[in-house]
């Protein structure tokens, strides 16, 4: 009898452990639930606002023309400022072998601020050109090539750190032509270096543009010259 009351005491207290221990385990569960959750947020890059996607319109008007290699509108006129174009980023922090720092092509110094550089195809977008990219602020001027943009409509941004470069990555976006850049002056300067085979392709580029009659007509009505 004695046993009898025994082992039933210890099954109470075993049960009444479990009991316990299953509300405080609940009750644990319960007070995490209750506390909010800080989740951290990463501050965004510095001057890192995105283009606006281009307008409908804007994308519809190029269907028709020719394209380059990456699919993107070739432009006919330098009358058709508003373009629907591809964008990549750069940056000097990158340390490609050959590139001369925070150094443009033009022998100036990349710019970050209200103006900032850009580099392009300078027989297709000449050295000078000034642009604004949709839903951006700053005005844009392309003072600045890479042998990777010759023979494509892609234009390349100039950002200052690794991490503004690729929160920008590649995007296709609206730009607006404010002003062209000149490509006599970009020839001039293209002369001397067509020993690189990126550099007499723009060259014989730009040339080529202002010895047609037809589109150094349009280059001169559009200030292009």
């Amino acid at each position: 009898m004695i046993t009898q009351h025994f082992l039933a005491g210890l099954a109470c207290l075993s049960l009444g452990a479990v009991s316990s221990c299953s509300h405080s385990l609940t009750g644990a569960a319960d007070l995490g639930k209750s506390r909010p959750q800080h989740v951290a947020k990463k501050a965004p890059a510095r001057g890192s606002t995105l283009p606006q996607a281009a307008s409908a319109a804007t994308i519809a008007k190029s269907r028709n023309l020719p394209k380059d290699k990456h699919g993107m509108p070739t432009y006919r006129s330098h009358s058709e400022r508003t373009r629907y174009v591809r964008t990549t980023a750069y940056s000097h922090m990158e340390n490609e072998p050959g590139a001369p720092g925070r150094k443009n092509a033009s022998g100036g110094t990349l710019k970050y601020g209200s103006v900032r550089s850009a580099a392009a195809d300078w027989s297709v977008y000449p050295l000078g050109t000034k642009f604004r990219v949709k839903g951006q602020p700053h005005i844009y001027v392309v003072d600045d090539y890479g042998s990777a943009l010759v023979g494509t409509n892609t234009i390349d941004i100039f950002k200052p750190t690794l991490r503004s470069m690729r929160h920008w990555g590649t995007r296709k976006t609206e730009i607006t032509v404010i002003q062209w850049g000149s490509y006599e002056r970009s020839a001039r300067l293209l002369k001397g270096r067509t020993r690189f085979s990126h550099c007499r392709k723009m060259y014989y580029g730009c040339n080529r543009k202002l010895n047609s009659s037809v589109v150094s007509r349009d280059l001169r009505e559009n200030g292009a010259l």
